[in-house]
């Protein structure tokens, strides 16, 4: 069974040559002909391997991924001729003389072998391949921070951290003495004597009233819900982008999520993708996910107010400190639950024309075989359609800012993350968020990996200042 924190899953491009002799004649033939890849290279094609299942959803085969290695292979070998004599191995023997036994078919069998993937299965990806293609693809957005920006290190432990500010607050009954801001507390020792007795003299003697304590950055526990629009609409790319927002979107995602398992194991990370309803995502299902389609009922209409309610759900079975639901969308809502008989003959009355939805059983069913999606169905089971070009429905939009404020009352920050340049989307969102308090921004999906963690990081951590006297 796949074990995430498995610290195998971890490890990247290690050759293990012939020395498992448990291998038959093929497997350890394909292991020697891949004594030669440079770990860069591997990483590459990790990388691409990676990509390539982001781009098609329906399903990477075996041929697409061949033509793949095939042309890195190919490049490689060219970038390597170029390579002066120098650049030798140990041995003498150039690189290039190793890279010119390798073909797919030997690189296909040893991605195999060492439990990247699975070429038997409908999802390629092994539990290494996902973590090891995950991290890579992180250590790929961290390179566009400045060195130790974000101050994290990896760890096998939960637990909680604080960092020593400069400022400081009075001492009180329970603080930890190791924060004692000494030159400061010897200051006010010295400053009140002075008022008291006019001179000073040693030893100091020290009142409580003179200590003082640095402030601390703590880092919370948090669990967050981050929440991806499935509409079929984020299957385009934005303007001057060259990736679809879905796949922008599931990159982000699965970053975040290997940034969490690596630094951050005491924090609770949930996924699920929403349309019309919503369901929940396990995070080895990241790299698979596809926007729902017209043909799928009616889900591709985007129904905010699904992806609040399961999020709800999920967050208070947490006890952590901080609660937050990131939306990520492109689109203003289109849709809501209807929650009673009596509530659909109003929206009827007003409007006669009005479109309802009811999931169909054997849809649900067929998502459920063939993508592993379980639609959540409890949070409401009749949908208000309506979508309008270039504007929201007011009864879709009052109804979702009703269940916006409703987690702001849980105690549930709601904020928004726009990958569209929709001016109508970016009013309506910047509205909700206005009401609720929460933040909305509107980014290039390109940059979506990277706001992500800048966001995360930064709401784990809170000043612990002087309570009011």
């Amino acid at each position: 069974m796949w074990q995430p924190n498995d610290a195998k899953a971890y490890e990247y491009y290690e050759s293990k040559g012939s020395s498992n002799s448990s291998s038959n004649n093929s497997n350890s033939s394909n292991s020697n002909n891949t004594q030669g890849i440079p770990r860069e290279l591997m990483n590459r094609i990790l990388l691409a391997i990676g990509n390539e299942i982001l781009k098609n959803s329906d399903g990477t085969s075996i041929d697409e991924l061949k033509k793949i290695l095939e042309k890195m292979i190919v490049e490689e070998m060219a970038r390597m001729g170029n390579v002066s004599s120098s650049k030798m191995s140990p041995d003498g023997k150039g690189k290039d003389d190793d890279m010119s036994s390798i073909s797919s078919k030997t690189l296909l069998a040893y991605l195999e072998e060492e439990g990247y993937i699975n070429r038997g299965s409908r999802r390629m990806l092994t539990g290494k391949g996902f973590m090891s293609i995950g991290m890579l693809m992180l250590k790929d957005v961290l390179k566009a921070f400045k060195s130790n920006t974000l101050g994290m290190h990896e760890t096998s432990k939960s637990g909680y951290g604080t960092t020593m500010l400069e400022s400081s607050k009075r001492y009180e009954q329970g603080d930890d003495l190791k924060y004692l801001n000494v030159p400061k507390s010897m200051l006010n020792a010295v400053e009140r004597i002075m008022m008291e007795k006019g001179s000073v003299e040693l030893p100091i003697e020290f009142k409580v009233e003179d200590l003082e304590q640095y402030e601390l950055l703590n880092e919370v526990k948090m669990a967050v819900v981050y929440c991806i629009d499935l509409s079929s609409t984020m299957r385009y790319s934005s303007l001057n982008d060259e990736v679809s927002r879905i796949e922008a979107a599931k990159k982000a995602l699965w970053c975040l999520y290997i940034l969490n398992r690596k630094f951050f194991q005491s924090d609770s990370i949930h996924l699920l993708g929403f349309g019309a309803l919503a369901t929940r995502i396990m995070p080895q299902d990241i790299p698979y996910l596809k926007t729902f389609e017209p043909g799928h009922d009616f889900l591709h209409y985007t129904n905010y107010q699904a992806a609040l309610r399961l999020a709800v759900k999920i967050l208070n079975k947490e006890d952590a400190t901080n609660k937050r639901i990131v939306l990520i969308t492109d689109g203003q809502p289109s849709a809501c639950f209807v929650d009673s008989d009596a509530e659909k003959e109003r929206i009827l009355n007003a409007r006669p024309y009005s479109h309802f939805y009811k999931p169909d059983k054997i849809m649900l069913d067929a998502l459920k075989d063939e993508q592993g999606i379980r639609v959540d169905t409890t949070s409401g089971s009749l949908v208000y359609l309506c979508y309008r070009y270039r504007q929201v429905d007011p009864y879709v939009a009052a109804k979702t800012i009703l269940e916006a404020k409703r987690c702001k009352r849980l105690g549930i920050d709601v904020d928004t993350l726009m990958v569209s340049e929709e001016d109508v989307l970016l009013k309506f969102v910047n509205d909700m968020e206005r009401i609720v308090k929460g933040r909305s921004y509107y980014i290039n999906p390109s940059d979506l990996g990277r706001v992500l963690i800048t966001d995360y990081i930064r709401n784990k951590r809170q000043v612990v200042r002087a309570s009011s006297r």
